[in-house]
């Protein structure tokens, strides 16, 4: 069984025991969180698709937050001297799916 979930503004393929990255939630760890926008379930090859969502629900649990590896934001335009560097790491929270209730 598994579900086409709206988590954070992206869509993610979740799975029950399934451990995910996402972009960083309002939970603290330990909480328990549940995800309402489900697009699309297939239960043992019966799908479901929502118009544009389902009556369903996605629980998880929030293992912890983490940053991601740092990415690098260069600009430059040639003959000008104009060189800019900046550096980005992302706010990511792990989850672990526990049930798809439909």
């Amino acid at each position: 069984m598994f579900a086409i979930v709206k988590i954070a503004g992206q869509q993610f393929k979740v799975e029950e025991g399934q451990k995910l990255f996402v972009h960083q939630l309002e939970a603290s760890e330990g909480d328990n969180v549940s995800f309402e926008d489900v697009l699309l379930v297939d239960n043992g090859g019966k799908v479901s698709v929502g118009t544009p969502t389902l009556n369903a629900k996605v629980s998880a649990t929030v293992l912890g937050h983490q940053k991601g590896d740092k990415v690098i934001v260069f600009k430059k335009k040639r003959r000008k001297g104009y060189r800019r560097k900046n550096g980005h790491r992302q706010h990511f929270t792990q989850i672990q799916i526990d049930s798809i209730a439909v």
